[in-house]
């Protein structure tokens, strides 16, 4: 299969590995510590999974903001990533 149309840099290849990396955590933790869900501000039941998919949504529309709004780089975007994932992990 050529893929060469895709344009993968190193940086694409290290966002796409962390992603899957975080799935298979995730995977393996829901196997080995089963949890039940919990109704968090948004006032749904979420798992961790759950949680999982929304931190990743909300960096996604984060990081276009900052670009957007700033350009590149993207670091401190990333830096607010990280803190609004840790935000939607412990209240939502």
């Amino acid at each position: 299969m050529d893929l060469s149309w895709m344009g993968w840099t190193e940086p694409t290849a290290i966002f796409f590995a962390s992603i899957t990396f975080a799935i298979i955590i995730m995977f393996i933790w829901s196997i080995k510590a089963p949890q039940s869900p919990r109704v968090g501000i948004l006032k749904i039941e979420t798992t961790p999974g759950d949680r999982l998919f929304i931190s990743l949504l909300g960096s996604a529309f984060i990081c276009l903001g900052w670009v957007f709004m700033f350009g590149s780089p993207i670091w401190w975007s990333l830096a607010v990533c990280g803190l609004f994932a840790a935000a939607v992990f412990k209240w939502v």
